[in-house]
């Protein structure tokens, strides 16, 4: 079985059975004017992983391999959007509010979307999800269920949110789980290493993770 060279140990896969998950490149994240920004975030930070994100696309797209995409949003009647999460905090625009690229984080409206950059092609699989983890009142778990899926290998943003949340709730259903740790990214870097840490800790306790290189190099052998 090949293997990717992963932390805390070597990663073996089955290419049948193996899949990209791309979290939440929204531009509500990682554009100017989206919602991150009016957290008080800086979203070059997000930024910078678009090329590597974009490797790992071509990667497992030129293998023929599933690629799925999440996005967070929600309706626009914000049936699906609890008091709990809407009021928390103190951003200058809230989930629903008009901004610059249309309602903030509404399914339908452009900041909503996925950055031009990362798009989805034909073929892939895009999950509105309203919540941190994707399989949350989502399709998600049939999706990888019809697909085959049994590894997942996960990028996007943010690392400690919901791309971590996901590969928790993915490692209780059983899937083996590998983080590309340059194609993942955080608001705040030492979140994003304290997320890593925490997934790879107690012999991978949550999952493996591995620089996009060793995937790749993985994937063309």
């Amino acid at each position: 079985m090949p293997v990717i060279k992963a932390d805390p140990f070597d990663f073996p896969f089955d290419p049948s059975g193996l899949g990209l998950v791309v979290i939440d490149m929204q531009r509500d994240f990682c554009e100017p004017g989206g919602f991150g920004e009016t957290l008080g975030n800086d979203v070059s930070l997000l930024r910078q992983i678009i090329p590597t994100t974009a490797r790992l696309l071509a990667g497992f797209r030129a293998a023929g391999l599933p690629v799925i995409h999440t996005r967070e949003c929600h309706r626009p009647d914000l049936s699906d959007l609890p008091p709990a999460k809407r009021d928390r905090g103190q951003p200058s625009l809230r989930i629903g509010d008009p901004g610059p690229m249309g309602r903030i984080l509404i399914a339908g409206e452009p900041g909503a979307d996925i950055i031009p950059e990362l798009y989805p092609i034909a073929g892939e699989t895009v999950i509105d999800k309203p919540g941190k983890g994707a399989f949350h009142a989502t399709s998600f778990g049939a999706v990888l269920a019809d697909k085959g899926l049994k590894q997942l290998v996960f990028a996007g943003v943010t690392t400690e949110v919901c791309v971590q949340t996901t590969m928790r709730e993915a490692n209780d259903r059983g899937y083996d789980c590998l983080l590309a740790t340059d194609a993942t990214e955080s608001y705040f870097p030492a979140f994003k290493q304290a997320a890593i840490e925490m997934i790879t800790a107690q012999g991978a306790i949550v999952g493996w993770a591995a620089p996009t290189d060793a995937i790749l190099q993985a994937l063309d052998a």
